[in-house]
Parts: structure tokens; C-alpha cells; sequence
């Protein structure tokens, strides 16, 4: 072998030989027959006498003694992998025929390459490498075959095969180790082949413990696509590596001097390709879709990507939440890195909930506009590429802008829940060529549907909790309404005393006008807190005239408001007075509080298109990010002030749309806020 052995390495092999004669004499005390317990009992006793005759090999490395050594060795790989296939024979003679050619391939090799260094028939080094890369062949085969026994068992038979699972995959891994490095440098290390009797003497115990719970070796195993996929990609990494241990051998033999630098530098190029390989998704999915497409007659295992599906759905809330996992859980069925989300406010748009590497947008989507009539209409599943090939089978679509600007946008799914767009989802381009089928679209229809209840039931969620908060508030404010009228009563008192007791005519008369003042605005607090509704019905509001008010009412703020008013007519709209004044008053109160006393705030009212009014509300103060404007305005009870509420922006958005009106808002950190309100413009002489 090219290598000294020492006395320990005699030892260990005379104990892994009486180790396994103990366990022989165990296993035939309590075999109760069967093919697979005397397959194992032939391969304990082939394993003993291989231990033994490598025993005899320390003690005298003559020709002929080796030559045994190995054939037993031989002898000992046929039994352990013969009995492998018996404990595979369930999965089919469809699919056992491919071990079985294969094992016999690599024991034929083993045999021929140990015959021929036996006979030494002048190849030399060629020879040892033969041999050696024989037996590293034998040990990537039975790593196979232990991981397809494995992954192919039902759960309720792990339990039993478990240990002898571990025993065997760690003595081919040893054995792979060995043979590896020997083929590599061309002789086996004298001190791993010195401990590789004890090695395998230590698993043992594993199979008694498997023999223990498995007397009959019966199992009832199947093969699903995850085992043929792991084990595919076993082979082919083993293949891999024996195609690299060549490449690095002879690179060693030709390169002189540098040969065994240059040797490293390949196995270590080789590895880190290997490990780029294992570790991409893409790679991972091309060899998917190859086996799918291949191997079985539907791309699918739908039992495992319903389940799979189902545990993404129930498993949100921890690194992502609920909309990030329907998106993977779209995604990972077509092979697609991520996509986006958009999800239906209260205001009847489309705006992105979440997303998964993808970037963010700003896009914003009315559940009036074409598109999204078109998918709730047909629940069609748009394919961006076929619409772009042959925009003639979807007849009546319309892209929107933001949607044809988009390069990784390649699926659209609509959301519906209950006979309503809940929202819909755009996926990105997947990660290897995918053909879209009926299949794809069969399963991806029904997942979209699962996931659209899911999505409902947490907006009916949202809704309960703001329901749930809102009721709070009203129990608060009967607190101070109670207040309130005590307050009232007080200052009617005193305006009573008052008017008794007055002694300075003009001083007494100006505290009338501050305290009747202070009592119309506490009693108009009062009725607002009162009430639940707008009870009485809307009618004509000249928009300057309340633009006018606001200003006075702002007028002790800095810095003060610029009112500019295009229109020479009266402009009206149809709305509540106190209700629309105060949502107005809101806004501009908000940009005085975003501004410096230096800044500027300008209120500008102006007709557009003749059928509405718009009003702009601009400040050149601090500015909001995008973020902020999506996610958190216009939310109830979320304010960035102390001692705010978060009800204003929340109020004014209700009750715009509640006129038919929109409300919008371009803001930049740093440079201001535009705020843009829209109402229909009140048909001239109509209205009360």
C-alpha cells in the first residue's frame, strides 16, 4: 500500500474482527429469517473476516495476503450494498433496476482493478489508481443508496432505521475520506487506513439498535420527488468529485515542480464551485424542473406543495408577515424569486402591501380602471410575456403605466375572496425557464384563491381591531362630554354674575364676547363628540369664503398663510360647513406644524376641468418620506406627534371619499409636503 503499518493498526482490526463475530452471534441467536436478515448476517460475517485477514495484513504485508484483504473487502461491499437494495426493493422494479446495474458496475470495477494490481499486469500508478478510484466509486454508490433508503421511508419506519442509517452513511463518508485522499496522492494515509477498522467496529451498535427495533426487516417504503431530487444531486456531486480528484491527479503528474501546488488550487476551485452550486437557488431549480419535466408524468407532487403551501399561509408572523409569505408561496410554485403585493384599502385603490425582492413602487391602482375590471371580471392569470408575444388572447386587457415599466414582472394573479378583488400579485421572472401550462395555471388558480381568504380574513381582522379601538374611543369621549357640560354650566354661571356685577363697562363687555366665544366653541365640541353621523344633509360651500375663515382662524401662527384663489367666480362645492372647515383647518394646521416660523405655507383653491375643484395645501417644511405616506398617514391612531391622536389625516381621507373626492400627498424629506384635495364641483343652480 505504500505505506508502514504499526501494531495499533493490527490491534484496532483484531477488535473490529471479534466485534463483529459478537455481533454475528447476536444477530443469528435472534434472526427469525428472511431474505434481509441473512443478507445481514452474510455481510457481519464478511465484515469479520475482512477485519481479520486486514489483521493479518500488519502483521505480514506479504502479496498474496493483501490480495485476500481486498477481495474480502470486495466481498464485504457486495453484502452491506446487497443489502441496501433488498431494503430498497419496495420502491418498484421500475426504479430498482438503475441501483442494481450500477452497483454491479462499480463492484466489476473493484474486482478487475484489484485482479489486475494482483497479477500486476505493467500499468503501475495506473493500476493503483484504478483501484483506489474503484473503491471511492463503491463508497459515493452506498452514500446514494443509504440517502434514498432514508428519504424514501415512511415516517413511522424512521424510527426503527434511523441508527442504521447514521452507522452506514458515517462508514461510507470514512470510506469516502480514505479513498479520496489515496487517489488524490496515489497510495492510501497509513495512519486513516490504520484506524478504519475501529471506524467501522464503533457503528456497531447503531445496527444492533436497528436490528433490536426492525427483527423482520419488513417496511412498506415510497419514492417522492424530494428523494430522487436529494438523491440526484448526491450522485451528481459524487460524480463531480471523482471527475475533480482525475482532473487534480493529472494536473500532479504533468506539472513538474508545481504539480502539487497546482493539485491544491484545482481541489479547492472544484469545492468552492461545488458549494456555489448547492447553495443557488437557480441551479437548485433548473435541476428540479429538468426531473420534473423528465422523470414523472405530472410537474407536480401536489400533496407536498399543498402542504408546503398551507404551513407558508399558517407559518406568518415570524420573519415575515402575512403578505411576504403568500408571495413566497406563490413564487416558490412557478420557481420565481419574489414579486409584489396590492392589497384594496377603505378607499377602493390598489396600493402595494408587501413585497419580496422586489423594489419598492409607489404605483397606485383605482378598482375602477381597466385593468382591474379585467381581473375580476375574467380571474384570468395575466403572462406578461404572452401578452407581449400575442396581446390578442387577452383581448380587452390594458396594462397599466407602472405595470409595462416594470422588467421583472412576469406573472399576474388576481386576489378574489368571497366574489371580490381582495387585491392581486405581480411575480418576478423565474429563476430558470419555466413553461406556464394548464398544470401551472390549474394549481396556481387554486393557491391564489386559498391565499386571497387568507389576505381577507386579516383585513376583516384590521378592520375589528379598528372597530374595537374606535369603540374605546367613543366610551372616552362620553367622559368628556360629561366634562363638558359641567364646564358649560360654569361659565353660563359666571356670564349670568357677570352681567350682574359688571363695573367696567368696556372691560366687562369684551370678557362677555371672550366668554360667549369660549362657550359657542366649547358647545360645538361638545355636539361633535356627541355625534356619530352627519345627520344633516349637505349643501353649497363657497370654497374661498372657508379658505378666508381658516386664515383668520390661523392668523396668530407663524408663519402666516397665503391664500391664492384663481377663480373670480364663486366656487362651490356641496359639503358640511363646520365638517369640511375643519378637515381644511386640519391640514393647514399640520403644515404650520411641519414649517419654521421662516417657511412658507400657501393655500391655493382653483377649478379643474370645470366639473371639480381642487384645493392645494403646500409648506416648504420638513416633509415626509414615502414610507411613512404608504404605511402609517392614513391609518387611524398613528401620529409622529407628541400627544396626537392620529385620527386627522384618518378623518379627512373618510370624509372626502365620502363626498367623492380624493385626497393625495406628494411630500420629500426636507423639501415640503403637497397636499391635494379634489371634490366635484356643485352644478350651478342646483343644490339647497
Amino acid at each position: 500500500m505504500g505505506a508502514e503499518l504499526s501494531n495499533a493498526a493490527g490491534l484496532g482490526y483484531g477488535v473490529a474482527s471479534g466485534a463483529y463475530v459478537l455481533f454475528g452471534v447476536y444477530l443469528l441467536h435472534g434472526w427469525r429469517g428472511g431474505v434481509a436478515g441473512g443478507v445481514l448476517l452474510v455481510a457481519v460475517a464478511s465484515s469479520a473476516l475482512w477485519a481479520l485477514a486486514s489483521t493479518f495484513v500488519v502483521a505480514n504485508p506479504a502479496a498474496w495476503i493483501s490480495l485476500l484483504g481486498w477481495v474480502l473487502d470486495i466481498l464485504r461491499q457486495v453484502c452491506w450494498l446487497g443489502f441496501l437494495l433488498i431494503l430498497l426493493q419496495p420502491l418498484g422494479a421500475a426504479r430498482r433496476r438503475w441501483p442494481v446495474l450500477v452497483t454491479t458496475g462499480v463492484l466489476l470495477a473493484e474486482l478487475l482493478a484489484v485482479v489486475n494490481a494482483g497479477f500486476d499486469f505493467a500499468l503501475g500508478e495506473v493500476a493503483t489508481k484504478l483501484l483506489l478510484g474503484s473503491f471511492l466509486g463503491g463508497a459515493v454508490l452506498g452514500l446514494v443508496l443509504v440517502e434514498q433508503l432514508f428519504r424514501g421511508m415512511p415516517g413511522e419506519s424512521r424510527w426503527g432505521l434511523k441508527p442504521l442509517c447514521l452507522a452506514l452513511s458515517a462508514g461510507y463518508i470514512f470510506e469516502l475520506y480514505l479513498f479520496a485522499d489515496g487517489f488524490l496522492f496515489g497510495r492510501l494515509d497509513a495512519d486513516v487506513w490504520g484506524v478504519r477498522g475501529v471506524a467501522h467496529a464503533l457503528t456497531i451498535p447503531l445496527i444492533a439498535l436497528s436490528a433490536g427495533r426492525n427483527p423482520a426487516w419488513t417496511l412498506h417504503i415510497t419514492v417522492s420527488r424530494e428523494m430522487v431530487f436529494h438523491s440526484t444531486a448526491l450522485a451528481l456531486s459524487g460524480l463531480y468529485l471523482l471527475v475533480i480528484a482525475g482532473a487534480g491527479y493529472y494536473v500532479r503528474y504533468v506539472g513538474g515542480d508545481w504539480g502539487r501546488a497546482l493539485q491544491l488550487a484545482l481541489l479547492f476551485a472544484g469545492l468552492l464551485l461545488l458549494g456555489v452550486f448547492l447553495f443557488s437557488g437557480a441551479q437548485r431549480a433548473r435541476l428540479r424542473v429538468f426531473l420534473n419535466k423528465h422523470l414523472f408524468p405530472y410537474r407536480y407532487d401536489y400533496r407536498n406543495e399543498w402542504l408546503r403551501f398551507t404551513q407558508a399561509m399558517s407559518a406568518a408572523g415570524g420573519t415575515m408577515d402575512l403578505g411576504q409569505s403568500v408571495i413566497k408561496a406563490l413564487s416558490d410554485l412557478v420557481e420565481s424569486s419574489g414579486g409584489a403585493l396590492w392589497l384594496r384599502d377603505s378607499g377602493g385603490r390598489y396600493s402595494i402591501h408587501a413585497r419580496l425582492n422586489q423594489i419598492a413602487s409607489d404605483a397606485i391602482e383605482d378598482e375602477g380602471s381597466a385593468f382591474c375590471r379585467f381581473l375580476d371580471e375574467r380571474e384570468w392569470i395575466i403572462n406578461l410575456e404572452e401578452f407581449r408575444a400575442r396581446p390578442g388572447l387577452y383581448e380587452g386587457l390594458t396594462l397599466p403605466e407602472w405595470l409595462s415599466s416594470m422588467p421583472d414582472a412576469w406573472l399576474v394573479l388576481p386576489l378574489k375572496s368571497a366574489g371580490a378583488l381582495v387585491g392581486f400579485a405581480v411575480l418576478n421572472a423565474p429563476r430558470t425557464p419555466f413553461e406556464v401550462n394548464w398544470e401551472v395555471l390549474d394549481l396556481l388558480k387554486t393557491a391564489q384563491r386559498q391565499a386571497a381568504s387568507y389576505l381577507a380574513r386579516m383585513q376583516a381582522a384590521e378592520a375589528l381591531l379598528e372597530s374595537r379601538k374606535f369603540d374605546s374611543f367613543n366610551r372616552m369621549s362620553a367622559f368628556v362630554v360629561h366634562d363638558l357640560k359641567n364646564l358649560v354650566a360654569q361659565l353660563s354661571l359666571m356670564l349670568k354674575n357677570a352681567e350682574r356685577h359688571k363695573h367696567n363697562p368696556e372691560f366687562q363687555e369684551d370678557m362677555l364676547a371672550t366668554v360667549a366665544h369660549v362657550e359657542s366653541r366649547m358647545r360645538a365640541l361638545m355636539a361633535q363628540l356627541q355625534e356619530k353621523r352627519s345627520i344633516d344633509p349637505p349643501r353649497r360651500v363657497e370654497v374661498g369664503a372657508l379658505i378666508g375663515r381658516v386664515q383668520v382662524a390661523k392668523r396668530h401662527h407663524r408663519p402666516q398663510v397665503e391664500v391664492d384663489i384663481s377663480d373670480e367666480l364663486p366656487i362651490e362645492v356641496l359639503a358640511h360647513p363646520e365638517r369640511l372647515e375643519r378637515v381644511i383647518g386640519h391640514l393647514v394646521q399640520n403644515a404650520l406644524d411641519a414649517t419654521p416660523e421662516d417657511g412658507s405655507v400657501v393655500t391655493r383653491v382653483a377649478r379643474v376641468d370645470g366639473d371639480a375643484v381642487r384645493v392645494l395645501v403646500e409648506d416648504n417644511g420638513c416633509g415626509m418620506t414615502k414610507e411613512f405616506i404608504r404605511e402609517r398617514l392614513s391609518k387611524p391612531f398613528q401620529t409622529s406627534k407628541a400627544g396626537g391622536m392620529g385620527l386627522g389625516v384618518f378623518e379627512a381621507q373618510q370624509y372626502i371619499h365620502e363626498l367623492g373626492g380624493r385626497l393625495l400627498f406628494d411630500s420629500e424629506p426636507g423639501r415640503g409636503t403637497r397636499v391635494t384635495v379634489t371634490l366635484p364641483a356643485a352644478v350651478r343652480g342646483g343644490g339647497s
